[in-house]
């Protein structure tokens, strides 16, 4: 089939081609120039573009309704205004469309050269200026305060109060080219992040700062110092000069960390201690984000590195993270992962979060699933999670009685 496709294409160029050789014949023989032009050619080329307007029009219209939701099945609260907003303006930009090519088709037919036609110049006319100025003026307007108060119903507060449950919290941190998501604890309340917490000894890549965390950290910074400092005392006349810098600006970087994580203070969140919150966090690297059914989240975004975006196509949902610069959005998710899967008829299907800025040599690894269950489901996957820091068992111990408080109490016991 593709052979017989491809075979009338080439006897349809090649028929073309001979097609101009006949007109290039018959032109010369009628002796006149390639630039005349006949009134009878003339009036057939401005059939013919009323003819293709036509045909354009009903294309542009078919590949409209065949291809034009190019968008997957809106699953927030919001994307179904986002889907609204946008549609609004595909059909102002449509209009503008057919109105505009049809009118360029329409001149283009009408005012066909003619021995007695003359053109009109028109230097200036205040009327229409004043039409095509106000007019689109108007419809900018018109769009930009209909976007505005979308935008401002997305990116607003999230509704109700998060202390009494009405809505949750999840972090969002991106770097090269993984994504981290953290949960608050059983507290509800996140642990600070600072870039100088970070170590890798407890595996803290997020910086969460909590006491022991610290306690780590700078048994590690004084460790290191330490052994650099009697290095550089020990081989300072051996060492070269470019070595010598190099290690005195090492410990100048490790002294100054030092003072910034000992600048850090606690504060207190809904009754709890910011350095204690994060102790119960829930950090997850490279796995699934979940999220409850009809319940708002309120995401904060971050990112350890470059700019990275946070995209979920089907909740409509997008911002970027920045290098120090905490972003947020929020969304409420209507559709369980189960329930898509269901309507497209995939039982592999997943929400996804992508990556949606360039970010380097495997920016298209950067992704991860999303899970929207139930409550109930939301709530026994939370349970399964180890938080940051896992509490120690705590053994319990039988009180220990002695000789005479046993006496005592079989003494008693005889009694009754």
């Amino acid at each position: 089939m593709k052979l017989l496709i491809l075979l009338v294409v080439v006897l349809g160029v090649v028929a073309l081609a001979q097609l101009a050789k006949v007109y290039e014949h018959t032109r010369e023989l009628r002796k006149t120039r390639e630039e005349d032009i006949s009134l009878a050619d003339n009036k057939f080329n401005a059939f013919l573009w009323m003819a293709w307007m036509v045909v354009f029009f009903i294309l542009s219209t078919y590949l409209i309704f065949k291809y034009g939701q190019t968008l997957p099945e809106s699953a927030s609260e919001h994307g179904v205004l986002l889907d609204k907003l946008l549609n609004f303006n595909w059909i102002i930009i449509l209009l503008v469309f057919y109105f505009v090519n049809g009118l360029l088709f329409y001149f283009a037919s009408k005012y066909y050269m003619t021995k007695d036609r003359k053109a009109t110049f028109l230097a200036h006319d205040n009327k229409l200026e004043i039409i095509w100025t106000l007019v689109p003026s108007l419809v900018l307007i018109i769009v930009i305060i209909y976007g505005l108060m979308t935008w401002n119903d997305v990116t607003s507060k999230p509704a109700g109060d998060y202390a009494a449950g009405d809505y949750i919290k999840v972090e969002v941190t991106g770097e090269q080219w993984a994504w981290y998501v953290r949960y608050p604890g059983e507290d509800r309340v996140f642990g600070d992040v600072n870039v100088n917490a970070i170590n890798e000894t407890v595996q803290n890549n997020l910086g969460i700062v909590t006491q022991e965390g610290m306690d780590v950290i700078f048994d590690d910074l004084d460790a290191t110092i330490h052994k650099t400092d009697s290095t550089l005392k020990a081989d300072f006349n051996i060492l070269p000069e470019s070595k010598v810098s190099e290690m005195q600006e090492s410990i100048y970087k490790m002294a100054r960390r030092k003072q910034r994580l000992k600048d850090l203070r606690p504060h207190e969140e809904m009754g709890v201690s910011s350095w204690e919150s994060g102790e119960d966090d829930v950090v997850l690297y490279k796995k699934a984000l979940h999220l409850p059914v009809g319940v708002e989240a309120e995401f904060e975004l971050r990112s350890k590195d470059v700019i990275h975006s946070v995209y979920m196509p089907h909740f409509r949902a997008q911002m970027n993270t920045v290098p120090g610069i905490p972003t947020r959005l929020k969304m409420t998710p209507t559709i369980t992962s189960a329930e898509m899967r269901d309507r497209l008829d995939n039982p592999e299907f997943d929400y996804v979060l992508l990556c949606n800025k360039i970010c380097g040599a495997s920016h298209y690894n950067m992704w991860i699933p999303v899970i929207v269950e139930t409550q109930a489901e939301y709530d026994a996957w939370m349970a399964e999670q180890t938080p940051f820091i896992v509490p120690p068992e705590v053994e319990e111990v039988e009180p220990e009685t002695d000789g005479a408080e046993l006496a005592v109490a079989e003494s008693t016991n005889d009694n009754k």
